[in-house]
């Protein structure tokens, strides 16, 4: 799967490629930049998947790809421990130091330190963004890193640190957040579905719900598989029509999610969910965002990351880390 992207680099404009191809959402840059990719219409189905999974695929306001699989984190909670799952962040943190105070966990709520990715849910429950979204897609001119809500979330975050509810410079990556999460050291995190073997597996009591928002709906990133069609396709019309009215039909959608479980992109199979953990991670990812797919998104990760790091060790003020990496992202964008 790992070498379809660069396979069709060098198949597709020898004439040598398949007709379509499955991908991540977030090849689309890449591909479409390099003419790739054709444009995709989902036809009579269009209104049959997920909106925010067809969005994925849009390009520069063109579409490029058929959905079929979302992915995206959700917030875990112990229930033997958290009786009723806090509605925003500030009630999380009045639960933390009441949990806290009382000796029940020695962290209510844990994260990783850094770690934009899982944070942008948190970022947007306070009105901040990445990168403005318009019809055409994501606005790479538009950079909200420190927008009013993004600074918000970044002075939540902060003052976690400085109450204790998080531990400054405690370096929790991956595996000491899951483990302290499993052992009854903490009650709640946000993490996503691949983790679900290892919690199992612990046999930790845990459920999985919607993160909580704050002046708005938390919206994490939406990761988006689907099917695209190679640009240098000799069959153009018979790949859109094989898509159109064999893929985009609830038979071929249940196939496929039968194969391989993941919250489908198509509304009739995604109704349809019947294990409870994928039905919650997939109702958590219905007010997501995809994960911009645009080149310039590149410049954002470490400048991001980088902001929350230097706020968890407490070496710079929430409202100065995240201007910083505004600029930076700005001035990497720019090409300076």
């Amino acid at each position: 799967f790992g070498n379809i992207r660069d396979d069709l680099k060098v198949a597709g404009p020898a004439g040598e490629g398949p007709d379509i191809i499955i991908g991540a959402h977030d090849w689309l840059g890449e591909l479409v930049e390099n003419g790739l990719l054709a444009e995709i219409e989902l036809g009579d189905a269009a209104d049959q998947f997920l909106p925010a999974a067809v969005q994925a695929f849009i390009y520069d306001g063109k579409l490029y790809g058929m959905p079929y699989a979302t992915e995206n984190v959700a917030f875990v909670y112990n229930p033997e421990i958290v009786e009723q799952v806090p509605a925003t962040w500030s009630e999380l943190t009045e639960l933390a130091a009441e949990l806290e105070s009382a000796g029940v966990v020695k962290q209510a709520y844990i994260r990783q330190e850094g770690d934009p990715y899982h944070f942008f849910p948190i970022q947007t429950a306070f009105g901040g963004y990445v990168f403005g979204l318009t019809e055409q897609g994501y606005d790479p001119t538009d950079v909200g890193i420190d927008s009013p809500g993004s600074i918000a979330a970044a002075t939540w975050l902060d003052q976690m640190y400085k109450a204790g509810h998080l531990k400054a410079g405690s370096a929790v990556d991956y595996d000491i957040m899951h483990a302290a999460f499993e052992n009854g050291d903490a009650a709640m995190l946000i993490t996503g579905p691949w983790a679900l073997p290892r919690i199992r597996e612990s046999g930790v009591p845990y459920a999985v719900t919607t993160i909580p928002g704050e002046v708005q709906p938390a919206q994490p990133f939406l990761g988006v598989q689907g099917f695209m069609i190679n640009a240098f396709s000799k069959n153009p019309l018979l790949a859109q029509t094989f898509l159109q009215e064999f893929v985009a039909t609830e038979e071929a959608m249940q196939a496929i999610f039968d194969a391989d479980p993941r919250p489908s992109a198509f509304l009739p199979v995604r109704e349809k969910i019947t294990d409870p953990d994928l039905a919650a991670f997939a109702a958590a990812g219905e007010n997501g965002l995809a994960m911009p797919a645009i080149p310039e998104m590149s410049a954002v990760w470490s400048a991001w990351g980088d902001a929350i790091v230097l706020i968890s060790q407490q070496r710079e003020a929430p409202d100065v880390a995240f201007k910083n990496a505004a600029a930076q992202i700005r001035a990497a964008i720019a090409g300076n």
